[in-house]
């Protein structure tokens, strides 16, 4: 049940594959039968399940997982739009890193979350940041699916990469 891959890169368990594929009818027998909701070995970054879940956008098994417990990264909670567990963060000392910010108000544009968006935004997050798959938040967000977030990111200052253009050299590394 709880046993991990051996044979990739990964060290996924059954139960992230489930998470993987959004699969919330095996998600729950796993964990009925005493899946680790916990376990490390996730394809992103090697978390939980829940790392999964949230990072291929599988927001039915990722709600699944936090009504059944799983701890929520920053990062989760953003994407999910638990904007309660979002602002936790922020009164704990210390409070998150600007990179973990910059990270989280991704997720919350993948996650199609404006009201989390918003609250990271106001907090110091890179909107024109370049994230997983090379993309900016507002690559991430559907124009005709969520015109509200799209608006908002654009009025803000928000860029394509192509609009970005080529990164600039890192100065220390010469």
């Amino acid at each position: 049940m709880n046993a991990h891959s051996q044979f990739s890169s990964h060290t996924e368990t059954p139960l992230h594959w489930a998470a993987s594929s959004d699969d919330v009818a095996v998600l729950d027998a796993m964990l009925d039968a005493g899946a680790d909701i916990e376990a490390p070995g996730a394809v992103l970054g090697g978390g939980s399940a829940l790392a999964d879940a949230s990072g291929f956008g599988n927001w039915a098994a990722a709600r699944r997982l936090v009504e059944r417990g799983a701890r929520t990264r920053l990062s989760d909670a953003a994407a999910l739009g638990l904007l309660d567990r979002v602002e936790a963060v922020f009164t704990e000392e210390p409070g998150p890193d600007p990179q973990v910010i910059t990270q989280s108000f991704w997720s919350a544009c993948h996650g199609g979350r404006l009201s989390t968006a918003e609250y990271l935004l106001d907090r110091g997050a890179d909107i024109n940041w370049i994230g997983w798959d090379d993309k900016t938040p507002l690559e991430l967000v559907d124009e005709a699916a969520q015109p509200g977030l799209y608006a908002w990111l654009r009025a803000r200052g928000a860029k394509t990469s192509a609009e970005l253009g080529p990164a600039e050299p890192d100065a220390s590394s010469t």
